[in-house]
């Protein structure tokens, strides 16, 4: 079964709203075992509204809308759908009533504009708002049911999985779909498409597999649909395949951060972590303390940006800074060794590298960067060569270097 979403308001359309409410549907929708068909935008207007109804009735049985209901003159969807099912507004009394004692609560006067939002389609099944003053309202036209929501996106939510989604649920018979989530890191997605070729060509026609990249990390879905409880069992048949096919790459599964992973590991050793971070300026530290309870394994970094602090704060020679430069395997490998004896802890991360824009050189251009992880024992230093991009850098750094650490706490990195 197959559904569209319209979202309406020019402020979407010239980026200064950003459009939440699509992906949250889409999620919702995907769970209750709906294919989201196509997701339009359109202005305050209703040329633009009708023409985006229309489109949506010939290909879904299920069309949201949301935004437009507010009082002022640009919300026109309640206004637009009235004409599109030939009926009128009618005031509904109790809606009246709640919304008057809302006010009077917020200490506000109630205005006449306000009552427009109490005006309810005669021909439609209102959907109670209690988050807020715009109701929702559900038609059924010739086998589609059409529902218009609130734009604003906690009272959305509210009306969705309070009236929206239990109705679909009691109208609709859906299918059974079942997802299933593995994170990798350590190689990009083409490398891991090619290791999974042959795999993916043999999957069974109800089972997908989607490939969703990010910055240091792919994730992989995988995705069965069906209308008995098999699906479940031949879903995760096929997850554990790729895991055997792809091994150390997969870090997790289910849609769990790297950091996350990391931290568990080091809980389970009784371990703890500290950074010297160069070129990443803390963003690996913010990885760590994003993590509640991070408290009980990292202990702290040192953001040695300049020459002189790697020198006062770690102890990196400064021969070797004048020689071989920061952005090098024997720097990181200083910055390592100085973090380790300043900071006591199990392990450590070094990273020293070139962001840019500027900054590269030929033997050395920008995405280059050398992480070093390890223990006073025993060190693990590698060089990277990563995008042209600045924040991109620092983000694929972190998570490199992150992956070189659970590598190395699994002894799987020499």
């Amino acid at each position: 079964m197959k559904a569209t979403v319209i979202t309406i308001g020019d402020e979407i359309l010239i980026g200064q709203t950003i459009d939440t409410n699509s992906a949250w549907i889409g999620q919702k929708f995907n769970e209750l075992g709906v294919q989201l068909h196509e997701i339009i935008s359109c202005g305050d207007s209703s040329e633009q509204i009708v023409d985006a109804l229309n489109r949506a009735k010939s290909t879904s049985k299920i069309v949201l809308l949301t935004g437009g209901l507010g009082p002022t003159k640009d919300d026109l969807t309640k206004k637009t759908l009235v004409e599109y099912f030939n009926t009128e507004l009618v005031l509904n009394e109790e809606v009246w009533e709640r919304m008057k004692q809302i006010f009077e609560k917020r200490g506000k006067e109630v205005l006449e504009m306000n009552r427009s939002q109490a005006m309810i389609p005669k021909d439609g099944t209102m959907l109670p708002n209690m988050r807020g003053t715009a109701q929702g309202t559900w038609f059924e036209r010739d086998g589609v049911v059409f529902v218009s929501l609130p734009g604003v996106p906690h009272e959305m939510k509210h009306v969705m999985e309070a009236q929206v989604l239990p109705r679909l649920r009691e109208k609709f018979d859906f299918p059974k779909i079942v997802h299933a989530t593995l994170m990798t890191a350590g190689a990009g997605e083409s490398v891991i498409a090619g290791k999974l070729s042959d795999f993916e060509a043999q999957l069974p026609a109800n089972i997908k597999l989607a490939y969703l990249p990010e910055l240091g990390v792919v994730k992989l879905r995988l995705t069965g649909s069906g209308d008995t409880d098999d699906i479940k069992a031949a879903v995760e048949e096929q997850k554990q395949k790729i895991k055997t096919r792809l091994g150390d790459l997969v870090y997790a599964e289910g849609e769990e951060k790297l950091e996350v992973t990391i931290g568990k590991l080091l809980l389970e050793q009784k371990a703890t972590v500290s950074c010297a971070e160069s070129c990443t300026g803390g963003f690996v530290s913010h990885l760590f303390t994003s993590v509640p309870g991070s408290s009980k394994y990292f202990e702290g970094s040192v953001i040695s940006y300049s020459y002189d602090i790697k020198e006062k704060l770690l102890g990196v020679n400064n021969t070797t800074l004048n020689t071989v430069g920061a952005v090098s395997h024997e720097c990181v490998a200083e910055m390592l060794s100085g973090l380790l004896l300043r900071s006591g802890t199990t392990y450590g991360i070094a990273v020293s590298g070139i962001a840019g824009p500027d900054g590269g050189t030929p033997d050395k251009p920008v995405g280059t960067v050398w992480i070093a992880v390890g223990t006073n024992e025993k060190q693990v230093i590698r060089r990277f060569q990563f995008f042209p991009s600045r924040m991109e850098n620092i983000r694929v750094f972190a998570h490199a270097a992150l992956n070189m650490l659970r590598l190395f706490m699994l002894g799987k990195l020499q």
